[in-house]
C-alpha cells in the first residue's frame, strides 16, 4: 500500500508541475506586450502593447518621411521638398516580422520567439534620387548656373590668330549629393515630437561643367600663325566664272585639316554643288575651251596648290591643265576633272592646318594657318624646255573651189615645262628638286578643204569620251 500511495503522490506532483509549467508557458507566450528593454532606432518600446507599438511606428515613419529638406544651389535658388519627395523611404520590416512572431503560430513558437527576441532594432533607410533628378534636371542646371561657353579662335583682319577662353558652368554632383543626403537624414525614432519641427538644409554639391571646346584643346591643334599666302587675279572673268570661283572658295574656306589628313578638292566641289551650285562659264573639254558649267573652279585648286607648295606640304595628287591658264605661270597650276582628275595634299606639318579662301574685288587669296618654322621658305620656278608645234586637221567644205582651202581656226603652240622647288632656310637655298614636268598639248590648226575628187580622203578624229576640266559635268 505504501508503494501505491507514494506512486500516486508522485503522479499528482508531476501533473501539478506540468500544469504549472504549461500555465507559465501559456502566460509567457501569450503576452501582448514587448519584452522589457526593447528599442527601435532609439525609441524605447519595452513593455509597451504590441498593437500600440505598431501604430506608433507607422506614425513615426510617416513623420520621418515628412521632414522638410531645403536644397540651396545659389543664394537665391532654393528647392524645398519632403524627404519622401526627395526619394527617401523608411522601413522597419525586420522589426515588424519580429512582432508577428510574438503573436502568431503555436504556443511553443511564440515562446521561442519571445525568448530569443532581439532587444535592439534599426531602421531601414533607402534613397532613390530619381525624383530629385526630375527636379534638378539639365534645364534647371542651365537656368540656375548658365550654360558653358566654348573657347573660340578667330583670325583677325590683319591675319593674327586670337584665342578667347571659354567659360565653365556647374552641374549637380549626384554621387556627392547622395552621400551628403544619406549622412544628413534622421535615423532615430527616439522623440516623435522633435520630428515635427525638424528641417534639413543642404548645399547642393556641384561639379564643374567644362565647355565642349576648351582653350587647351584649341591651342593643342597648333593654329599659331599664318604660314603661307597666295593670290591670283580673276582678270576679266565674267559673272558666271566669278560666281564659280567664289562658290569653290567658300566651300574650301574654314577647312580644318588634322595632322596627317589628306585634303580632297573633289569633296569641296561636291559641297559647293550642294550648297550653292555652279553657273555657266567656259570649261576645257578635251583640250579646247567651250561653254559649260562650273568654269573657274580650277583657279581655286591652283591657288591652293601654290599656297601648299610654299608651306612644304606633301602633294598627293595634282595634274596640270591641258591648256595654259592666264592667272599662273605654266607648270604651277592644278586642274580638276570630276571623276577623273583630283587635287589632293597631305598635312605633314605635325599640327592641324586651317585654310582660309576668299575673293575680294578681283583677287582670290588663299591663306594657310598652322605651325611652321618661321625661317623656312620655298621658291617655285618654272621654265619651258620644249615647244610643241601644232599639227593640221582638215575638214571637208564643198563650198570651196576644188582644191581650195580656208583656215577655220589657227593652231596654238604646246609646251613642255619643268618646275623646280627650292627650300630656303634663313634665306639660303639648302635643297632644290624637280617638282613636276608638265605637258600642255598643242592645239591643231583646223583647215577647211574641198578635195573635189582628189585622191587623199579626210580622216576624221577618233572619238573619245569628253574630258571636262575646270568645270563640272552639267
Amino acid at each position: 500500500m505504501k508503494k501505491i500511495h507514494a506512486a500516486l503522490i508522485a503522479l499528482i506532483s508531476l501533473i501539478l508541475a506540468g500544469s504549472l509549467i504549461a500555465g507559465g508557458l501559456h502566460l509567457y507566450g501569450s503576452q501582448q506586450t514587448l519584452p522589457p528593454k526593447t528599442s527601435v532606432a532609439g525609441w524605447d518600446v519595452g513593455g509597451m502593447d504590441i498593437a500600440e507599438v505598431r501604430a506608433g511606428l507607422a506614425t513615426r515613419l510617416q513623420a520621418l518621411e515628412a521632414v522638410p529638406l531645403t536644397l540651396k544651389a545659389e543664394p537665391n535658388t532654393k528647392l524645398t521638398v519632403t524627404l519622401q519627395q526627395a526619394g527617401m523611404t523608411y522601413e522597419a520590416e525586420d522589426f515588424l516580422q519580429g512582432l508577428n512572431s510574438l503573436t502568431e503560430g503555436g504556443l511553443l513558437e511564440r515562446v521561442r520567439a519571445r525568448w530569443s527576441f532581439s532587444r535592439s532594432w534599426e531602421l531601414g533607410a533607402h534613397l532613390d534620387l530619381a525624383q530629385l533628378q526630375k527636379s534638378l534636371n539639365p534645364d534647371w542646371e542651365k537656368e540656375t548656373f548658365g550654360a558653358p561657353v566654348d573657347a573660340e579662335r578667330r583670325i583677325t583682319a590683319d591675319d593674327r590668330v586670337v584665342y578667347t577662353p571659354g567659360k565653365t558652368s556647374y552641374k549637380v554632383d549626384w554621387h556627392a549629393l547622395e552621400l551628403t543626403l544619406q549622412a544628413a537624414v534622421p535615423l532615430s525614432l527616439r522623440n516623435a515630437d522633435s520630428l515635427q519641427g525638424k528641417r534639413i538644409v543642404l548645399e547642393v554639391p556641384l561639379s564643374i561643367r567644362e565647355p565642349e571646346v576648351t582653350l587647351k584643346t584649341l591651342k593643342e591643334q597648333g593654329i599659331e600663325r599664318k604660314i603661307a599666302q597666295f593670290s591670283t587675279s580673276l582678270g576679266a572673268s565674267g559673272p558666271g566664272r566669278t560666281f564659280n570661283v567664289q562658290a569653290a572658295a567658300q566651300a574650301v574656306n574654314g577647312t580644318l585639316l588634322p595632322p596627317g589628313a589628306v585634303f580632297d578638292y573633289g569633296k569641296a566641289i561636291q559641297k559647293a554643288q550642294a550648297d550653292t551650285g555652279f553657273r555657266e562659264a567656259p570649261v576645257i573639254v578635251n583640250g579646247r575651251l567651250q561653254p559649260g558649267v562650273g568654269g573657274g573652279i580650277c583657279q581655286v585648286s591652283s591657288t591652293l596648290y601654290n599656297a601648299a607648295l610654299r608651306s612644304g606640304l606633301e602633294i598627293v595628287e595634282r595634274r596640270n591643265h591641258s591648256l595654259p591658264v592666264n592667272y599662273l605661270p605654266k607648270g604651277q597650276d592644278a586642274t580638276f576633272s570630276e571623276g577623273n582628275i583630283n587635287f589632293r595634299f597631305r598635312n605633314n606639318t605635325g599640327k592641324s592646318l586651317m585654310i582660309h579662301a576668299a575673293v575680294q574685288g578681283r583677287t582670290l587669296t588663299v591663306k594657310l594657318f598652322g605651325t611652321f618654322p618661321k625661317n623656312v621658305t620655298f621658291l617655285v620656278q618654272s621654265r619651258t624646255v620644249e615647244l610643241l608645234a601644232p599639227a593640221d586637221k582638215y575638214v571637208s567644205d564643198p563650198s570651196l573651189p576644188r582644191g581650195g582651202t580656208r583656215v577655220i581656226q589657227n593652231g596654238k603652240t604646246g609646251y613642255i615645262v619643268e618646275t623646280y622647288i627650292t627650300r630656303l632656310v634663313d634665306g639660303k637655298a639648302v635643297e632644290k628638286k624637280l617638282l613636276s614636268r608638265d605637258t600642255y598639248y598643242a592645239q591643231k590648226r583646223i583647215i577647211a578643204i574641198n578635195r573635189g575628187g582628189m585622191g587623199k580622203s579626210i580622216q576624221p578624229d577618233s572619238r573619245r569620251q569628253p574630258l571636262v576640266e575646270d568645270g563640272v559635268r552639267g
